[in-house]
């Protein structure tokens, strides 16, 4: 009989199991596919507060924002960065004083300490203004951050697991229903097919896009809530500028874009929001989105990004609380926590909405709902423990990285970058026993080697080349078909041998 049992391995579903095995109860999580497979890595990478929400007066979202912003990037220093961001006057849209009186408030709403606060630009002298029109000539800066969004899920997981947790990836339910002693639920492996049973006092729905999808035919049951499915699209292009600040542009229809270093050679354009109906597994950008992007930077910037400029694109389902907003945009990203069951009935709860920056918090207000029907849960305790391998000081990592390579002298410098970027800490034991270049093994392609692959399949959930290409590692760009398909073969194989 486990505590708790919780369907979702996105962000808030690891989120809440890592919090939950931290509080000694015993959690068992189900991912239908890949960790962080759905929503949570297909964000625009951001922690941030969310600076256009202040114009819908989502003062309380924001401050949560802000204060958890810190929170986590001193959590994961390895996988979260400081970024500032360049916002361009446009004299045709939000006036100076306006956007001043944003940014005043974004400064000092959520107790900012680490990150720098705003200043005005000028962008004909700035190193900023060269890659934008000349009509551009002020502009202002402010702070946020950069998060691999994919591993902090996948690190929340490890910690979760690491704690007691029991991760069950390619897991699906397929059934759950209430009895006198709790929670029955059925699952099967999609990998084997294998149907199992699982019991549990408590479960939680942190299935995202397919929360009412699992309440309405996994539980047949109903809700009083509604997910409203919003698409965010981005596209990938070459690098466009030099420097290492991201933009955030004003468009004409009231909406913003970011433009943000990606991955060294390329810049990251994003992100749509348009309503979605249908199956969250098929959703893809489409033309008009490729067009509204391309046509939304080229705005700003003085070359024009052409649509054959695009080198990859990728599109995620916010899984929006129904607030009955009128567009998209102005929907709440706030969350909101619908709790059945009690009494004598056990419970179920669901979660709707929520946002990657704030997922911490999330977790502990899910656990402060269902603390009195797992009795024994311990306090609240994640804000200030750092996550795998971000045991470190946020201004250390430079000091970090120069030991790191001192003593994987047979390592590029890129290469070592990259890895201490992923992995922080825990980048020697990827390479345990690891002595030089040989030991590395095979190369699959761009700095990837058998080494870090056996790791990331040993202590990371990853199982097919997708899963170390697009969620773990970010190197999806860098490797051909060919050396996809390679890396496929040889995990699959790797994973046969360990089996036998």
């Amino acid at each position: 009989m486990f505590d708790l049992f919780i369907i979702g391995g996105g962000v808030n579903g690891c989120g809440v199991a890592r919090d939950a095995a931290g509080r000694g109860l015993k959690v068992y999580l189900a991912e239908k596919a890949d960790l962080a497979s759905g929503t949570s890595s297909a964000s625009t990478k951001l922690i941030h507060g969310g600076l256009r929400y202040l114009e819908h007066y989502a003062f309380g979202l924001v401050r949560e924002s802000l204060k958890e912003r810190e929170v986590l990037l001193a959590m994961a220093p390895h996988i979260a960065w400081p970024l500032r961001f360049v916002l361009p006057h446009h004299s045709g849209l939000r006036p100076a004083w306006l956007i001043r009186l944003g940014l005043f408030l974004y400064d000092h709403l959520g107790g900012r300490e680490l990150l720098p606060g705003c200043r005005t630009l000028d962008l004909r002298t700035h190193v900023t203004g060269a890659p934008l029109k000349k009509q551009f000539t002020k502009g202002f800066e402010y702070s946020d951050c950069w998060v691999d969004d994919a591993r902090l899920v996948v690190l929340n997981a490890m910690d979760a697991a690491a704690r007691g947790a029991e991760i069950h990836t390619r897991t699906e339910v397929v059934s759950a229903e209430r009895d006198s002693a709790g929670w029955r639920i059925q699952t099967r492996n999609s990998l084997t097919g294998a149907l199992d049973t699982v019991r549990a006092k408590v479960v939680v729905n942190a299935a995202g896009p397919w929360v009412g999808d699992v309440l309405n035919s996994r539980m047949r049951m109903n809700s009083d809530s509604a997910v409203r499915m919003v698409k965010g699209s981005h596209i990938v292009v070459n690098r466009l500028f030099d420097h290492d600040r991201a933009y955030i542009f004003q468009n004409a229809d009231n909406r913003i874009i970011f433009a943000i270093p990606y991955e060294d050679d390329f810049t990251l354009i994003g992100t749509t929001d348009v309503d979605f109906q249908g199956d969250p597994n098929t959703v893809a950008i489409d033309q008009g989105e490729i067009s509204y992007l391309c046509k939304a930077a080229s705005e700003y910037f003085e070359t024009p990004i052409g649509e054959d400029q695009v080198v990859w694109t990728y599109s995620g389902i916010r899984p929006l609380y129904d607030d009955g907003a009128s567009a998209a945009q102005k929907a709440t990203r706030d969350f909101v926590l619908e709790r059945k069951g009690g009494d004598d009935q056990p419970v179920l709860l669901s979660v709707f909405g929520g946002k990657i920056t704030t997922y911490r918090h999330l977790a502990e207000e899910v656990l402060a709902k269902i603390a009195g029907d797992l009795p024994g849960m311990g306090a609240p305790w994640t804000r200030g423990a750092g996550l795998p391998g971000g045991d470190f000081a946020v201004l250390d990592f430079d000091k970090l990285e120069a030991q790191f390579k001192a003593d994987f002298p047979f390592l590029d410098p890129a290469h070592a970058h990259r890895l201490l970027r992923l992995y922080g800490t825990k980048a020697r034991a990827a390479l345990e026993g690891v002595t030089d270049a040989q030991g590395l093994g095979r190369r699959f392609g761009h700095d990837l080697y058998e080494v870090e692959v056996a790791y990331l399949m040993a202590h990371e959930w990853a199982a097919t080349a997708e899963d170390v290409l697009t969620r773990r590692t970010k190197l999806n760009l860098r490797f051909s078909p060919d050396e996809r398909a390679d890396l496929d073969a040889w995990m699959t194989a790797h994973a046969k041998a360990d089996a036998a």
